[in-house]
């Protein structure tokens, strides 16, 4: 998906639908929420907007988004989660959460939010693992600032520092793609490392003596 012609095409009020929707439902997680926040902070300084309606309006819809998804996974989570995979739904994508979860505890959520597919899971496993809500609240207040904010201000800097930045834009993208999706790689290799140690390993049978 090209960030800059979704900006263009849903304005403002669509920049905040995706932002909630990647955030925390289901169907959200194939959305491009890294560097459709950077994108529209470069925006913002072409003329695109207001900056602090900007902010503002992405870190509601960060935080709600993740609100939402620890609603949907404290009171559908289970049955959710053990449906057969579909074009939304991937079991290894909450295998995925789960894993991040389980090695870094409560500030996943935090840490999730800068890593595609998991941001999109990681509040609905708060929510199944009946995370306490208020612990919750205050993580998912604090990664959504740092990534909503955080973020967009970044690319409204870059917009600011660099003259015709538009020329620049589908590289820089590219490259806020591929680093967000190094930890997710990482997330696999490791899993998969991880499957490779347990499986059993066959014990040859001692050869008789003559």
């Amino acid at each position: 998906m090209d960030p800059k012609g979704l900006i263009e095409a849903f304005g403002t009020l669509g920049l905040f639908l995706i932002v909630f929707a990647e955030s925390g439902l289901l169907f959200g997680f194939f959305l491009p929420g890294d560097s459709l926040l950077f994108t529209a902070g470069l925006l913002v300084s072409q003329g695109f907007s207001n900056l602090p309606v900007i902010l503002v309006g992405c870190f509601v819809a960060a935080v709600a988004g993740d609100q939402v998804g620890f609603l949907i996974g404290r009171r559908a989570g289970p049955a959710i989660f053990r449906r057969p995979d579909s074009r939304f739904f991937h079991q290894k994508n909450v295998e995925r959460a789960q894993a991040y979860f389980a090695e870094h505890g409560p500030r996943t959520i935090v840490l999730a939010r800068f890593i595609p597919i998991v941001r999109t899971f990681a509040p609905m496993v708060a929510g199944v693992g009946r995370m306490e809500y208020r612990k919750f609240v205050t993580y998912n207040v604090v990664g959504g600032f740092l990534w909503a904010v955080g973020v967009t201000s970044l690319g409204y800097a870059l917009g600011e520092s660099i003259p015709d930045v538009d020329r620049y834009l589908l590289p820089i993208i590219l490259v806020i793609g591929a680093v967000s999706f190094i930890p997710v790689i990482r997330e696999v290799l490791k899993m998969r490392q991880a499957e490779r140690e347990t499986l059993p390993v066959a014990v040859a049978e001692p050869v008789p003596e003559d």
